[in-house]
């Protein structure tokens, strides 16, 4: 086999930092990302976009200050070099830079994608409740204002974590609320008028605050990442699959290590395929 064809199914910061890092990582390979949706309308652009590390109560305490080291590192470089300013759209340039190609697809099984794809990376977050039939993923709902007050430069945040004012390049995201099993997509005008009110009390000037805009992400939410290889198997059919979601509030806390490490489950699955089966002796 020469070329291994890859699909990354998802596009948000995990589906796209895995595919940047599947084209940099795996030799002789295509890689394709598939989603429904891509930014702006994907969960990671709710995110406020703070790096701290979550906990993941089945992950080893080990693995995930390695996957938070390996972002912080990548990030740090990041904000440090002259693309600072266009980080928000490195990994779909950083894609599209190394021949990867972007499909806009709703995907309803995994083996719908074969035999176009030799491997599939499933990073489709909480859509692995069909996907993967995972019922461990749940979602925590996120409703958070984008607001323009420039004159805002750092951050704050109370005790609890559940108001913040954060700001970015672009605008000050304020929030927020941690609503389990909540899958409503709709902003709540009450909890947005709390949002406000428990902000402006942290900090008074954001009464001037303009452009107000109301958002609202699901986070995938699972007691660990699943980051694992599993062969799904129909009659004589074979699909090797990577799984990589469930990265709850630390999609961008973690992205770049989970990746990592997923590229490299790949690559073992690309070697795999392009290993011969020995023959069997009569």
């Amino acid at each position: 086999m020469d070329t291994v064809r890859i699909a990354a199914v998802g596009a948000g910061v995990v589906g796209l930092s895995t595919a940047v890092c599947i084209s940099k990582l795996v030799p002789r390979c295509s890689i394709t990302v598939i989603s429904d949706q891509f930014t702006p309308e994907t969960t990671s652009d709710v995110a406020a976009g703070m790096l701290i590390p979550p906990v993941y109560p089945d992950t080893p305490i080990h693995k995930q200050k390695q996957w938070f080291k390996e972002t912080f590192d990548h990030l740090f470089a990041i904000a440090n070099s002259a693309e600072a300013e266009d980080a928000g759209v490195l990994l779909v340039s950083g894609l599209k830079g190394s021949g990867g190609l972007i499909l806009t697809r709703r995907v309803e099984d995994l083996w719908e994608l074969h035999p176009s794809f030799d491997i599939v990376v499933n990073c489709s977050g909480l859509g692995s409740r069909q996907l993967a039939g995972d019922p461990k993923i749940f979602p925590v709902r996120g409703q958070v204002l984008k607001v323009q007050a420039p004159w805002v430069k750092h951050f704050i945040r109370d005790g609890s974590g559940l108001t913040y004012i954060y700001p970015g390049i672009s605008n000050v995201t304020l929030g927020g609320t941690r609503q389990k099993g909540d899958w409503n997509l709709s902003p709540d005008a009450e909890i947005s008028k709390g949002i406000l009110s428990r902000c402006c009390a942290l900090e008074p000037s954001l009464h001037g605050a303009c452009d107000i805009r109301e958002k609202v992400g699901l986070r995938p939410t699972r007691p660990g990442v699943r980051l694992e290889k599993e062969l799904l198997a129909q009659g004589s059919r074979r699909l090797p699959v990577v799984h990589h979601y469930g990265h709850g509030s630390g999609g961008i806390a973690m992205h770049w290590g989970t990746a990592l490490e997923a590229a490299r489950l790949v690559s073992e699955c690309a070697q795999a395929l392009r290993t011969p089966a020995p023959k069997s002796k009569l």
